[in-house]
């Protein structure tokens, strides 16, 4: 089983397909598609359409129709993100045979269709890695999602994967978590001076629950404030209260706030979130991706302590 993204304008038509049961696009609108079997049959009806299209663009274009007409499968899962790929829906091809052709809908004018059982609750994008997170922002219309596993384990069919023999992310939590909550908090600062920013750990009572002052300042392009608070939690996932407390202090500041935690958030904080000011997110997952990204921007004196080696293995 498989997972692809159909992000049709942009995720302007998420709303008509969730309502209307299906995943749609609009390449070759003036045919019917229905008997089309090989990718050659594809490619001979973009070349009679545009004699004119570059050998970059029919390529490009073929691939993408022969994914959503041929390569697509009953069974497979489809996620469509919305707008700002933010939530992602998701849910089943139906039984074959699901493609059919509908040129005279004036809600949704993409004619070529699949059937799809949508599941009823869409997912928030920040449960996932940093990489997946990022591959739910790519621009192309249609393509076929590598790392699938993790977005299968998210919504419960890790019953059809084989189960990992090591869960490589806890093995780096469990080592972090052998910190005492200042050396996390310095860790931290490292990490986001690895990605450009000046910082200060201030970590102390009486300061709106912020642990690390943060400074983004490209000269003669923009400056931003962040305050972070940091929770060094093995199992309990942080609130909505701790999520709503820091905004404020970070209104006070008239600056931006984020949450950087080794455990994960609770649904209602993640909604919480959302809200203006947005408040930004790191769970222990994105956090092992961070550490990843930026390890040799780690002092090797901090390496040792964590006990870790490239590759973050174990030393």
């Amino acid at each position: 089983m498989d997972v692809y993204v159909i992000r049709s304008e942009g995720g302007k038509w998420t709303s008509n397909f969730i309502e209307g049961g299906y995943v749609a696009g609009g390449w070759l609108d003036k045919h019917d598609l229905s008997e089309v079997a090989k990718r050659a049959e594809i490619d001979d009806l973009y070349r009679k359409a545009d004699p004119d299209l570059s050998p970059n663009a029919l390529g490009a274009y073929v691939g993408q129709l022969t994914l959503f007409l041929l390569d697509m499968k009953a069974g497979d899962w489809v996620i469509t993100p919305d707008m700002d790929s933010q939530w992602l829906y998701y849910g089943q091809l139906a039984a074959d045979p699901n493609y059919y052709y509908e040129p005279n809908d004036s809600n949704c004018w993409f004619p070529h269709r699949r059937k799809v059982d949508w599941a009823k609750d869409p997912v928030n994008r920040s449960d996932f890695s940093v990489p997946f997170q990022y591959t739910m922002r790519a621009s192309k219309t249609a393509f076929r999602v590598h790392n699938s596993a993790e977005f299968l384990d998210r919504i419960g069919v890790t019953k059809q994967l084989p189960e990992p023999a090591v869960d490589s992310r806890q093995v780096v939590i469990n080592q972090v978590l052998k910190l005492n909550a200042g050396e996390f908090e310095e860790l931290v600062g490292t990490l986001l001076q690895a990605i450009g920013f000046t910082t200060e750990v201030t970590g102390k009572s009486g300061d709106g629950g912020i642990d690390v002052d943060a400074e983004l300042n490209v000269p003669n392009l923009a400056s931003m404030k962040l305050y972070v608070q940091v929770k060094r939690y093995k199992d309990a996932p942080v609130d909505a209260k701790a999520i709503e407390a820091l905004r404020k202090a970070a209104e006070e500041r008239d600056g931006q706030g984020a949450f950087i935690t080794t455990s994960d958030f609770e649904n209602k904080a993640k909604m919480a979130a959302l809200e203006e000011p947005r408040i930004g997110l790191i769970s222990g997952r994105d956090f092992v991706d961070m550490l990843v990204k930026h390890w040799h921007a780690i002092p090797e004196d901090f390496q040792e302590k964590l006990g870790l080696r490239p590759g973050l293995v174990p030393a």
